[in-house]
């Protein structure tokens, strides 16, 4: 079975835009997750999925020196972009550009999910956040998501990627799994969406990674747990929506 992890990342980012290339630790913010997926060790490749839009090449750019596979696709048809980036794999699991805090563990453990089940998606979100906002994972079968866009030309379905099978459990068989108690924080922001965001994934990052390159979900929790002015920087922010794209 071949698993390929798709990273969306584009430039023009309605509340930040450039975000991905924005720096933490001395690397933009698309490399530091790029290097933290390929940890994972149920991954056999991970692929940038961009945009043909023109800022985009910067992206492209990036993946060039740090030889990543981009694909670049649609600005607003994600499912169609993600079965371009991810052709030849058997399973998908789907990463967002502003979620450089992704633990490659829980990348496997979702990739192990949906394989001992024989489920169509798994998630580590599927009843709602329970971890931090920006350490969800999401995989699905390739079949599963092609299924997903020969069903629906929804605007909203597709520009989320696999939305249209977390939304139809009655076509598809999807797993979820839970946090252990001392990760469960859903009010914490780790996503990256306006600058007060990026202020604190940025501190977190000039403070573990210098002492372990692999930091792990545990090691940001533990951090914050004990610096709460911290977690103060970003707590007014408001989640989008799903229909906001």
């Amino acid at each position: 079975m071949r698993v390929i992890a798709t990273i969306e990342a584009r430039m023009s980012a309605t509340r930040l835009p450039g975000k991905v290339m924005f720096p933490l630790a001395g690397a933009p913010m698309l490399q530091r997750l790029v290097e933290r997926v390929r940890r994972a060790r149920l991954v056999d490749e991970v692929v940038v999925a961009s945009t043909v839009s023109m800022p985009d090449e910067a992206i492209a750019d990036l993946c060039r020196r740090i030889d990543c596979r981009v694909y670049r696709g649609p600005v607003e048809d994600i499912t169609q972009r993600l079965l371009n980036a991810a052709k030849g794999a058997d399973l998908i699991v789907q990463l967002t550009g502003d979620c450089p805090l992704i633990d490659p563990e829980h990348v496997d453990e979702t990739v192990r999910r949906i394989t001992d089940a024989k489920a169509d998606y798994a998630s580590n979100s599927l009843n709602g956040c329970t971890f931090p906002i920006g350490f969800d994972v999401r995989a699905f079968t390739m079949e599963a998501l092609q299924r997903s866009a020969d069903l629906s030309d929804d605007p909203v379905d597709r520009v989320h990627g696999s939305y249209f099978i977390y939304r139809n459990p009655q076509l598809f068989r999807l797993v979820g799994w839970e946090p252990p108690a001392e990760l469960r924080w859903p009010e914490l922001r780790l996503t990256v969406d306006e600058p007060a965001d990026y202020e604190l994934v940025r501190r977190v990052f000039e403070h573990l990674y210098p002492e372990r390159l692999d930091f792990s979900a545990r090691d940001v929790v533990t951090l914050l747990r004990k610096t709460p002015d911290w977690v103060a920087i970003n707590s007014a922010v408001r989640q989008k929506t799903l229909a906001e794209g």
